[in-house]
């Protein structure tokens, strides 16, 4: 596993190099990277990555109605609520996003998502 996040790591940077932030290849390709560094216990690296300049550059680039954007939401959802020790605010937080990807969702894909 530590060989596939080396790997996973380089992807993302060389896709931030070649295209930046904004570009889809670079977000898809970060939420790929937070999600394996969440799996491998590196959860303050995959929380910042996520808040601090995925879903920004998500929003700004892609809108927030696009599905790299619900999943990238979707996920710092999870990385709040999954934390070893969630807040009560922490879990309220998760609970509204979740509940603001689900609404946007299915205005966006219809009533079956």
């Amino acid at each position: 596993h530590a060989e596939a996040l080396v790997l996973i790591r380089e992807i993302y940077a060389g896709f931030l190099a070649t295209y930046g932030i904004s570009d889809e290849r670079t977000i898809t390709s970060g939420l790929t990277l937070a999600g394996t560094l969440w799996y491998q216990k590196h959860r303050e690296e995959a929380r910042l990555l996520v808040r601090d300049t995925l879903l920004p550059a998500a929003r700004r680039s892609l809108g927030s109605d696009d599905d790299v954007t619900l999943k990238l939401d979707q996920l710092s959802a999870n990385i709040l609520r999954l934390t070893d020790r969630p807040t009560r605010d922490d879990l309220l937080e998760a609970e509204t996003i979740m509940q603001d990807v689900v609404q946007r969702r299915r205005r966006v894909f219809g009533p079956t998502h």
